[in-house]
């Protein structure tokens, strides 16, 4: 049911139009050079997906149906990399496993319809119980790293309303250390051992329903967490299902089935099922004499179908704990953190912040810049954070340029800047400049700036020569810039802070409207020269020191200092403040 909900919801299928039926759409393929199929193919596609889910939750068709969901759900999972979300693999890595198995010998269609045997091999129960065991202990181990124990990973998320029985006895800060960050951790690591055992199975699954479904409010990730309190049954005993209707014919089906018949009738069928009692009694102790008369039978050697299903589980077994730690292999997908596209096993460890990214396009021929909107053409801004889909985005914003001065050139339109396109040439350069904090750090650049992301080299298995490194050196000032932050929020309720770093010889161009007041630059490392309106004339600025900024003015920060330079904005939003006073 999850699977069905899922191709509708977390797939697309309810907005396949908007997300496939984009001609001028940028993609993301995992493998450079893919192209989508024309939108009714793509819809014909999502349908064998869906009904190939439709076949799993009923199990019918079972091995068809995990084909015609497995195949359509891996082609268009690697189609596009900006709409992967956590555990985006696992409905298509749970179906595969359920094409390898029997789960359609018992309450399913397929074992109505057929006189098959009822029982499965004990693998089949494992193999899944593993793949949902160590999506927790996995979780756990990625949570382990110092980011996430120090609380910088997921601030401020205590302030949820899910949260409220714990702000009781805790504070907000107190809430997000111990109870997000620590007891997230803890849960991760050891849920999957306490389901596994009869004595703390009850209550793990009642922390572990508790845990999902707080996910399912915080965040949005489809029908993961759902899919996850389906799936808790996985670590009970394997005839539990079989018990439940056992124990439910008993509670909903009188025994004596006919209320008139009499107290004496109902008492000859108890004396009937003694004597069967005792037959049985009598058959079983037949049964162990003749046991023990029989010849010993050697046990059978492994067939190789045997043999060959145990080197796959081993193999599924490997490839579970090594692909998670495998990123210094694919290290042309690696950023600031090792992994693909953020996630990777990382359960929300990392945390980004945008607060700028610049496209800048310049025609080689013309000599003259234009400048893209960053949301351009893509449904989110994950492309931002990784190299291959930055790459992949200035192929697309070149071939969509000279798409539309094509277009325009052929049937003249009245659209915005239609002067630009036309005289545009087909020599472009384009260049990318993306400021980002990570887990509260600093906002720096990601890439280098003057890098011409379309002759710019690549490789999955290189490291990414256009990476600015993460400055790490200033981690320690992010205790220091909570203090900050703590006392310009205690000024007004409309004043705020912004830190910036930035790396020696690089400049920073900024501009602030009439919306803001009160603009005050502070530097708090290195050296820079600041520069305001035609740039005549230049401040030089130390450690401590501070100048005011004017609204409506460009201005630029270039850093001299032999180290990188942290400086921070400190304004007042004053067109809030109007707002609030206003009503």
């Amino acid at each position: 049911l999850c699977m069905v909900m899922d191709v509708v919801e977390e797939r697309g299928l309810a907005d396949i139009d908007l997300k496939w039926g984009d001609t001028y759409a940028c993609h993301f393929p995992l493998i450079h050079g893919m192209r989508p199929p024309k939108l009714p193919y793509i819809i014909v596609l999502y349908t064998i997906m869906w009904m190939g889910a439709f076949g799993i939750m009923l199990g019918f068709c079972f091995k068809l149906a995990c084909a015609c969901f497995v195949i359509p759900y891996w082609y268009i999972h690697i189609l596009d990399k900006s709409y992967w979300n956590n555990h985006s693999y696992l409905y298509g890595l749970v179906a595969l496993l359920f094409w390898g198995t029997g789960a359609n010998r018992y309450y399913a269609l397929d074992a109505r319809l057929s006189e098959e045997s009822a029982t499965v091999p004990f693998w089949n129960y494992f193999i899944l119980k593993f793949q949902f065991f160590i999506l927790y202990f996995l979780a756990g181990l990625k949570k382990s790293s110092r980011e996430w124990l120090e609380g910088y990973s997921m601030t401020n998320l205590s302030q949820h309303w899910v949260f409220l029985p714990f702000k009781l006895f805790l504070t907000t800060e107190q809430t997000d250390i111990f109870i997000v960050h620590w007891f997230g951790f803890i849960f991760d690591l050891t849920v999957g051992f306490w389901m596994l055992f009869d004595k703390t199975r009850i209550p793990a699954m009642v922390f572990c329903t508790a845990f999902h479904l707080m996910n399912s409010r915080l965040f949005s990730i489809g029908m993961f967490p759902y899919t996850c309190l389906a799936t808790m049954g996985l670590f009970c005993k394997v005839d539990w299902p079989r018990k439940c209707m056992v124990f439910l014919e008993k509670t909903f089906i009188p025994r004596c089935e006919d209320e008139v018949q009499s107290h004496a009738h109902c008492h000859s069928l108890d004396k009937t099922d003694e004597k069967k009692r005792k037959l049985l009694a009598h058959d079983k102790k037949m049964e162990e004499k003749l046991e023990q008369l029989r010849p010993v039978v050697k046990e059978k050697k492994p067939k190789k179908k045997q043999k060959f299903v145990v080197f796959l589980l081993l193999l599924h077994v490997f490839l579970q704990f090594f692909l998670p730690y495998s990123h210094f292999i694919t290290r042309g997908y690696n950023n600031w953190v090792s992994g693909l596209y953020g996630y990777s096993w990382d359960m929300m460890v990392h945390n980004w912040d945008t607060i700028l990214i610049v496209v800048r396009v310049h025609d080689n021929e013309n000599n003259r810049d234009h400048f893209v909107d960053p949301q351009a053409w893509v449904p989110n801004e994950k492309w931002s954070k990784h190299a291959d889909m930055v790459i992949q985005y200035a192929q697309c914003v070149k071939t969509n340029l000279i798409r539309q001065r094509d277009e325009l050139t052929k049937s003249p339109k009245k659209i915005p800047n239609a002067d630009d396109l036309l005289t545009l040439s087909s020599n472009l350069s384009i260049y990318v400049d993306v400021r980002c904090s990570l887990n509260g750090r600093f906002q720096q650049r990601v890439f280098d700036p003057k890098v011409d992301m379309l002759t710019v080299d690549w490789h999955p298995l290189k490291p990414v020569s256009f990476l600015m490194p993460l400055l790490n050196q200033y981690n320690s000032y992010r205790e220091k810039m909570e203090e900050i932050t703590n006392e310009v929020y205690s000024w007004s309720d409309y004043t705020d802070v912004l830190f910036i770093a930035d790396y020696p010889g690089m400049s920073m161009e900024n501009y602030f409207c009439n919306d803001f007041s009160n603009i005050t630059l502070t530097i708090l490392e290195g050296r820079v020269l600041f520069r305001e309106g035609n740039f005549t004339e230049i401040i030089r600025l130390d450690k401590g020191q501070t100048v005011p900024v004017a609204v409506e003015t460009i201005h630029q920060i270039l850093t001299i200092s032999s180290n990188p330079s942290c400086y921070m904005y400190t304004y007042t939003n004053q067109t809030k403040e109007q707002l609030a006073i206003n009503g």
